[in-house]
């Protein structure tokens, strides 16, 4: 916790993932449905049409679809660093379980929290942060207007 009340860290790879190969963090995505229910159409119409396109585009996540009596089509992502993500998509079109689906597999499984700078100083200066055209010449780093050949 900071002394803003929220929790925060510093921006790092889940185990230097991309380092070697990537490794995706969605293990498992489980896709808990009526096969009755009015609000749930737009799950079966996403098993229908979409469920198969998505399982080719992430070859690394296990796709279930469970028919069961569910009062509400729930998705539920499971991550491996342990996490479980359960979101509620009643009364939701195919393409939008689709974006959702798409963002769950994107994503760590972490927490979203509040990304920490990497350095930190008590007197912190006016001029800004140095880099490496800090104190070149500005025709180095600027450049004029494009002129579009004709």
């Amino acid at each position: 916790m900071t002394g803003r009340g929220s929790a925060s860290r510093f921006l790092a790879s889940v185990l230097h993932n991309g380092v070697g190969r990537y490794v995706r963090q969605l293990q498992r995505l489980q896709l808990r449905l009526s096969p009755s229910a009015a609000d749930a159409r737009g799950a079966r119409q996403f098993v229908e049409e979409e469920a198969v396109d998505f399982a080719r585009r992430h070859p690394d996540v296990v796709l279930y679809v469970s028919p069961c009596d569910v009062p509400a089509p729930v998705l539920v992502a499971e991550y491996l660093n342990g996490t479980v993500r359960e979101e509620l998509i009643a009364s939701k079109t195919s393409e939008e379980i689709l974006q959702l689906a798409t963002k769950l597999a994107s994503q760590s499984g972490l927490d979203i929290i509040r990304i920490r700078k990497p350095f930190h100083t008590d007197n912190p200066s006016i001029q800004g942060q140095w880099h490496p055209l800090t104190n070149k010449p500005s025709a180095l780093t600027v450049r004029g207007p494009r002129l579009h050949a004709q």
